[in-house]
């Protein structure tokens, strides 16, 4: 097996790859190559016309990888890591339960190490860029931003603007000092090279209106994005509509918040008037499949999405980090969901879904012009994908079997903004088997401490429980 030079690939200078194939806008292509100087993509073309203009540079051959962009994550909650495995058959609506109470549990060292550890698992599964939609800890969001950096992973960081209780009172005037702190916070990334700043509220009704649309306005003034969880679950659907007679995306639109700059995280109830909505004002959507399976919630309709030419990208919300994995879960999920019923046997096809994972992310998070694509100018964040392997040797329609067939143990390198981040699943740089071995000491004192509450046992107890209610029945 053809493994490309580690060391040449680390090199901090100008960098010319030559690997076997390159995913392009427009589809792989065999016998390309890129030129990598100053974190960007300087050239991209054919092999022989690059060595030939740039014969100063060695060029680092890649016999056998696909060299494609790196996967845009765009809804994670960074700081939640230590509890990923607490929702395994969880009922919806787990951030009362689980996700409040373990974030109000983490210091400052345990806030920055979940973040890291959440970065470390992206980064292994080809994600360059993930979406934190705010942390509920109780630390300055910069040890979140913080520890994104030192992984070397591109971070969109929200910070979470609440004012409302959710309880009623959502026409006041809002919290002057809730709007004074989204300023500074946009303000405080602006020119920051990998973390870009980002505006959050947890769910419409935990706003105030005035927030709402303030919120909006600065995001689009800043370029920049407000990530709200919008028509995620059917019981908020329910209170919006007791509440004010409109359904969640309805009374953002209704209060002036929709728009290019928001980005709906989950939109799993859509009705054909709320399609009409999101593509009329440009919104984008997160379309988290695998948090759909695992907490039991509704399949965003994606491929409708797609057909009405809705941006949407697709996010993990922090279920796994796997990006071909995800890809293969949103082509799933359409198919069960909508495909099975309608005769869909291609439910957008393999492209659809690489697009999304990554151009279509980078749209939907607020970068689309600067990274998602293997282009001229856009920043060097990609991977060396090896497809000399029992799944994808036997190629016939390559983006399908990325999609189907790939995962990351096929993710030879991660480069973020034109650095070697990742190498063969390990960090580069740094130690991240010993950042593992502090989070699992850290994670167990938070869970512990946190007053998490589960409705669902663990798999042993499942089962015994199962065992001891199948013999009273036999008595």
């Amino acid at each position: 097996m053809n493994r490309p030079d580690r060391d040449a690939l680390a090199h901090p200078g100008p960098l010319l790859v030559v690997p076997g194939s390159v995913l392009l806008p427009e589809g792989p292509v065999d016998d390309w190559a890129v030129v990598v100087d100053d974190g960007r993509f300087t050239a991209v073309g054919p092999a022989d016309e690059l060595t030939r203009t740039h014969p100063h540079l060695n060029a680092v051959r890649a016999p056998g990888h696909l060299l494609m962009p790196g996967f845009v994550d765009t809804h994670h909650h960074l700081t939640q890591s230590f509890g990923a495995a607490l929702a395994f058959g969880e009922p919806s609506e787990i951030f009362r339960r689980v996700w409040v109470p373990l974030e109000g549990a983490l210091d400052e060292e345990s806030a920055y190490t979940a973040a890291k550890l959440a970065a470390l698992e992206a980064l292994r599964g080809g994600f360059t860029t993930v979406t934190d939609a705010g942390t509920r800890a109780g630390v300055d969001v910069d040890v979140v931003a913080s520890a994104a950096r030192d992984a070397g992973v591109r971070c969109v960081l929200g910070l979470i603007c609440n004012d409302a209780d959710g309880t009623g009172g959502q026409d006041g005037p809002g919290d002057p000092a809730v709007l004074e702190h989204a300023e500074k916070h946009l303000a405080r990334y602006a020119d920051d090279p990998l973390v870009h700043p980002s505006l959050a509220v947890s769910i419409p009704e935990a706003a105030t209106e005035h927030t709402l649309r303030a919120t909006a306005r600065m995001a689009a003034e800043a370029g920049a994005v407000v990530q709200i969880h919008v028509n995620e679950h059917l019981a908020a659907v329910e209170r919006s509509l007791v509440r004010h007679g409109l359904r969640p995306l309805e009374h953002l639109h209704g209060v002036g918040a929709l728009g290019p700059q928001l980005l709906a995280a989950h939109a799993t109830l859509l009705t054909p008037r709320e399609l009409t909505l999101l593509a009329d004002t440009g919104t984008a959507v997160s379309y988290n499949p695998v948090a759909s399976a695992w907490k039991g919630n509704a399949v965003a309709p994606a491929t409708a999405m797609a057909e009405r030419g809705v941006r949407f990208g697709i996010g993990t919300d922090g279920t796994r980090g796997d990006g071909f994995r995800l890809a293969d879960a949103a082509e799933f999920a359409q198919r069960l969901a909508y495909g099975l019923a309608t005769g869909d046997s291609s439910c957008g096809a393999g492209w659809t879904w690489l697009e999304r994972g990554a151009r279509g992310g980078a749209d939907a998070v607020g970068l689309g012009a600067l990274t998602g694509t293997v282009e001229r100018g856009k920043a060097a964040d990609f991977l060396l994908v090896d497809i000399d392997t029992p799944e994808l040797a036997l190629s016939w329609d390559l983006p399908w079997e990325l999609v189907r067939r790939g995962n990351r143990d096929q993710i030879t390198a991660v480069f973020v903004a034109g650095h070697l981040r990742m190498w063969q699943g390990r960090p580069t740089g740094w130690d991240g088997p010993a950042l593992v071995s502090r989070a699992a000491e850290l994670a167990r004192a938070a869970v512990a401490g946190a007053g998490v509450t589960r409705v669902h046992p663990t798999s042993t107890a499942a089962r015994a429980l199962g065992e001891e209610q199948k013999g009273s029945a036999r008595r």
